[in-house]
């Protein structure tokens, strides 16, 4: 049965967005009486049936609840530079959504080689991802954020606040700094890492630095990686 996002279900109604709508209406041709099932992005998934064959805002009918997901108990946040390569940060974005995270907020660093990031295609994938993974809640995008700012923004919260760089310092490997079943965040620099004045920033504000094994990673490769020791922790 076909699935599709929706985050507007009020009452026993749902409309979908024009994206979904064209897709389901002009590319899968469904029409009047076709029984679909949505997911919301906040952990609900139902049968619908279509009511209104729109392809601009498609009108279905809510006809029963399939499970009511409330999330998990840790959550991650991957603050990570995007890639000079659009493509690379695609991919590190489908893979994380696939393996498991909650918040994803690209910074922007010194050395920083993409400083401008169009978020509506990211936006896209995730909802894609989310769809294809039978992923139950709606990851959140954050708009490019300033490195200083976003760690100014953090100010008052109670994460458990990592930084991995490749500076030749004294570092614990994540999987053994990290608490199971918490809040954490970890920030991930570009390509050519973290300034030593940006780490000194992070530590200052309770950001501890971490390792992700003994090899160089490629930034996306480093995201990956941390999103995937954080849910093997989690298991």
């Amino acid at each position: 049965m076909h699935l599709f996002f929706c985050s507007h279900i009020i009452s026993n109604e749902a409309h979908l967005s024009p994206d979904e709508s064209a897709h389901c209406i002009r590319v899968l041709r469904l029409g009047k009486g076709d029984k679909v099932r949505l997911i919301d992005g906040q952990g609900g998934m139902y049968d619908a049936v279509i009511v209104s064959p729109d392809p601009k805002q498609c009108l279905l009918a809510i006809t029963g609840t399939i499970v009511f997901n409330k999330g998990r108990d840790f959550s991650l946040h991957i603050a990570i530079a995007p890639t000079k390569n659009p493509e690379r940060f695609e991919w590190f974005v489908e893979k994380a959504v696939e393996i498991g995270i909650d918040t994803i907020t690209p910074v922007l660093c010194q050395r920083s080689e993409r400083r401008v990031l169009k978020t509506d295609r990211l936006h896209k994938l995730i909802i894609s991802t989310m769809k294809q993974a039978m992923v139950p809640i709606l990851p959140v995008l954050h708009e490019l954020t300033e490195l200083p700012v976003f760690i100014n923004n953090l100010a008052g919260t109670t994460y458990n606040r990592f930084i991995a760089h490749c500076d030749e310092t004294e570092k614990k490997r994540l999987r053994d700094a990290m608490i199971p079943r918490s809040h954490i965040i970890i920030l991930i620099g570009p390509e050519g890492d973290f300034t030593p004045g940006e780490i000194d920033l992070a530590v200052a504000n309770d950001f501890m630095p971490v390792s992700l094994g003994n090899n160089r990673l490629r930034t996306e490769t480093a995201g990956i990686v941390a999103c995937s020791l954080v849910n093997l922790m989690n298991e």
